[in-house]
């Protein structure tokens, strides 16, 4: 299993201070935060970029994702949400990133509509994916909660450069079991959000296994060869504890979780350094 986490938890962080964290608590990777208030974002110049870049490898954390906010399942015109869409590919290929993520955000739209929405977004941005070595990633959240209606879109897509992004969170709040989860999402699945959280009345991020989010559950339903992110909402919820101060407890957590899932032989999985 590979390890990262994402900016959202250092907003408006500097690069190298995001990647010298990753490195030292044993993550191999940062999802990165598309947006003006972020270090890189699409408006980023390319001397911007190509620094970035070698901040990072020099630091030896890749970037997983680049997060961005497109909201593909959203009413309104095509071309203008192609062009961010395109934009974020463009972001990932500069930064040797594998993932781009996007949001549905169909609220308020018959589900019929937002599907046919996204489906229709996603094929077409899809090829120029492909392309650039990158597959965009549908996250189960708002209008498409659950892995159940995240997989009803991709399947319908049914395009190598499209694939899942699973936030732990969305789905549990959607009444779907992990288990549930990882079927729905198992021919689609890019990579797992991990996070933690009271309940589901109060979403002041915690601790990873200190608050109600069935972790080992989801941990048990991914690849043996994929990977996990830790997205920590400190921008959304500027109260709670800095993420710096966790990052040890919460690699230490994740990989305990993982040493403890059975191989294919039936044995516990060795514990990672």
């Amino acid at each position: 299993m590979k390890y990262a986490f994402s900016t959202l938890g250092l907003p408006g962080a500097p690069l190298d201070l995001s990647a010298a964290l990753a490195a030292f608590h044993g993550f191999d990777a940062l999802e990165l935060r598309a947006h003006p208030e972020e270090p890189l974002h699409p408006g980023s110049p390319a001397s911007e970029r190509s620094a970035g870049l070698r901040t990072l490898t020099a630091a030896g954390v890749a970037v997983l994702a680049v997060a961005g906010y497109t909201r593909v399942a959203a009413a309104g015109a095509d071309e203008p949400l192609l062009a961010e869409l395109r934009s974020l590919v463009r972001l990932a290929a500069d930064l040797e990133a594998p993932y781009v993520r996007v949001f549905p955000g169909g609220a308020g739209l018959p589900e019929e509509a937002a599907d046919a929405h996204a489906v229709r977004r996603l094929q077409a941005a899809a090829p120029f994916a492909e392309r650039h070595g990158v597959r965009i990633l549908l996250e189960t959240h708002d209008s498409h909660r659950t892995a159940a209606a995240a997989a009803r879109v991709l399947d319908r897509v049914a395009q190598p450069g499209v694939g899942a992004l699973w936030d732990v969170l969305h789905t549990w709040l959607g009444g779907e079991p992990p288990e549930a989860s990882g079927r729905a999402l198992a021919a689609h699945l890019g990579y797992v959000q991990v996070k933690d959280v009271q309940s589901a009345q109060e979403l002041t991020p915690v601790g990873l296994g200190a608050g109600a989010l069935p972790l080992a559950e989801a941990v048990a339903a991914v690849p043996p060869d994929g990977w996990l992110c830790w997205e920590y909402e400190k921008r959304w919820y500027p109260a709670a504890a800095e993420l710096p101060g966790r990052l040890a407890q919460g690699r230490e957590y994740l990989a305990g979780l993982v040493a403890r899932q059975p191989t294919a032989t039936g044995k516990q999985r060795k514990r990672p350094a």
